[in-house]
This record gives C-alpha cells, sequence and structure tokens, in this order.
C-alpha cells in the first residue's frame, strides 16, 4: 500500500482550502497513493465563529466532495476532519470520516479529546466550542488493513491507540492542527513512540501556518513505520507526503518483538499497589 498526508494551511476561506486540497490530493494520486489523509479541519480553521459559520453535516459539499473524490480515483480517503453540525445541540463535533474507492462512507470517528490547555500563553478551550464523541473506531480499507482512526490531541493519550491496535489496527491515521510549539517539541517524540510501541504505521497529516484566527499550525507531516522509523516528513509549506507501507514487515515485526501478544490484561485491571 502507498500512503500519502495532505499538508495544509486552512484558514476561514472554504473554498481556496477546498481548492489546495483538491491540487494536493490529486498530485498524491498520481504519485501512486491509495491511502490519502487529509489534516484536522481542513475545510475551515480558525476562531469559534468561523468554524461554527463553516460547520457542515455528513451530507455537505466537504463530504461530498470526498466521496466524489475518493471513486474518481478509487482510492480510500480519510477526510481529516471538519466541524460537524450536531442535532440537538448548540456545539459541533471534530468529525473524522473514512471513505472507500467506491464513494461511499465507511467510518466515522468524533473526536474524543477535547483540547482545553495552555500553549506559549494561548489558551485554547474546544470544549467550549465542541462536543466529543465516545466510540473508538477501527476500519477496514479497501485491501482489507484496518485502519485506526483519531485526531490531534488523542495522539497524547497512549491507551487510544493500544485499544485500537488490540482490535486489529495496523495503520493508525493522525489528522491534526498541533500547535508550532507542541509540533516542534513533542510531535515526532508522540508519532513514533505511537508506532513502535503499538507495532503500526503510523500516518499523520498536519497544519501548516497561521489559521483564520492568527494560531499557527507546525507541518511536519510524517509517515512512520513500526519499527518508529520515519519514511516521510513534509517541509514548512503546503504539500502533501508519501510513502510505501510493508504490510508483511509488519508482521515480521510483531512475530520477532511479539508484545502485543505479550500483554497482561487480567493484571492491568487489577489496579495498582501502594505502599
Amino acid at each position: 500500500m502507498r500512503a500519502a498526508a495532505i499538508q495544509l494551511n486552512a484558514t476561514d476561506d472554504v473554498a481556496r482550502n477546498l481548492d489546495t486540497a483538491r491540487r494536493l490530493v490529486d498530485a498524491a494520486v498520481a504519485d501512486g497513493a491509495t491511502l490519502v489523509l487529509l489534516p484536522e479541519k481542513w475545510t475551515v480553521l480558525g476562531s469559534r465563529e468561523q468554524l461554527l459559520a463553516g460547520a457542515q453535516t455528513l451530507d455537505g459539499a466537504a463530504i461530498q466532495w470526498a466521496r466524489e473524490t475518493a471513486a474518481a480515483h478509487a482510492i480510500d480517503i480519510i477526510a481529516g476532519s471538519f466541524s460537524e453540525r450536531a442535532e440537538g445541540t448548540d456545539k459541533l463535533r471534530n468529525t473524522s470520516v473514512h471513505v472507500g474507492p467506491d464513494g461511499e462512507i465507511r467510518a466515522v470517528y468524533r473526536k474524543v479529546h477535547m483540547f482545553d490547555v495552555e500553549v506559549d500563553g494561548t489558551q485554547y478551550r474546544e470544549s467550549d466550542t465542541e462536543q466529543p464523541g465516545d466510540e473508538l473506531v477501527v476500519s477496514p480499507a479497501a485491501d482489507g488493513t484496518e485502519l485506526g482512526m483519531s485526531v490531534c490531541y488523542d495522539l497524547r493519550f497512549p491507551e487510544l491507540y493500544r485499544e485500537l491496535a488490540v482490535a486489529g489496527a495496523r495503520i493508525l491515521l493522525v489528522p491534526s492542527a498541533f500547535t508550532l510549539a507542541t509540533t516542534r517539541d513533542h510531535w515526532e517524540i508522540l508519532l513514533r513512540a505511537r508506532a513502535i510501541e503499538n507495532q503500526c504505521f503510523v500516518v499523520a497529516a498536519n497544519q501548516i501556518g497561521r489559521d483564520g484566527a492568527g494560531n499557527r499550525s507546525g507541518g511536519r507531516s510524517m509517515i512512520v513505520d513500526p519499527w518508529g522509523l520515519v519514511l516521510a516528513s513534509a517541509p514548512d509549506e503546503q504539500t502533501y507526503i508519501a510513502a510505501n507501507l510493508d504490510l508483511d514487515g509488519l508482521q515480521r515485526i510483531r512475530d520477532r518483538i511479539p508484545s502485543l501478544a505479550s500483554r497482561r490484561p487480567e493484571v492491568y485491571g487489577h489496579g495498582v499497589h501502594t505502599r
């Protein structure tokens, strides 16, 4: 399988974001990619008001474009995440969608962990605008390879990825808008750790540059193999990266170092004895 990660500088200009995504997805497909990942909030990235104004439903133009594009190229597209209008609430969902080569929606994952933090003096309060999901999702690609879905801040919660790996995931997907500071200091370390500890490929598509609210994302989109080696890394621009994923090699790593098979969940559930 050849996978690609799309790196965008999304703002509040929906039409511009979509045009750039279209151009880069087409380029990745021309490079042989059959699995393409867009970044977090690729349709609109900006202030609370901009996110609300640009929010769509699963039947909206953004996911319709993803469905048409996946079918036209006969590829799997993970439509990063977008701000989804949620029925019965004034809050949004941070929603990632897997579309198969037939253009049908195969899976929907809604971000579980809310980004309520302070970074470099800037307060982020995702929960003010968004409602968290409560389901973890593994979805099969066209060739049957299981894809573990996540979004951005989820990357800091290793237990989520362990659950995905135990459920059969061999590729972990991380559409993101990591801040400039956390991209610089944490991004690569976290991606490689998730790959090594779960013996999975990690495909991570990050935003780059200033969004509609003036906040900066750090780019460096990456594809990492199950040994923790970086197969591809993006420069500081809107672009795509691609790499061949050796799934047989993944199995060889799991056979040689069977850490997933050596787990002892019957012990972990007993709690921690402290003195």
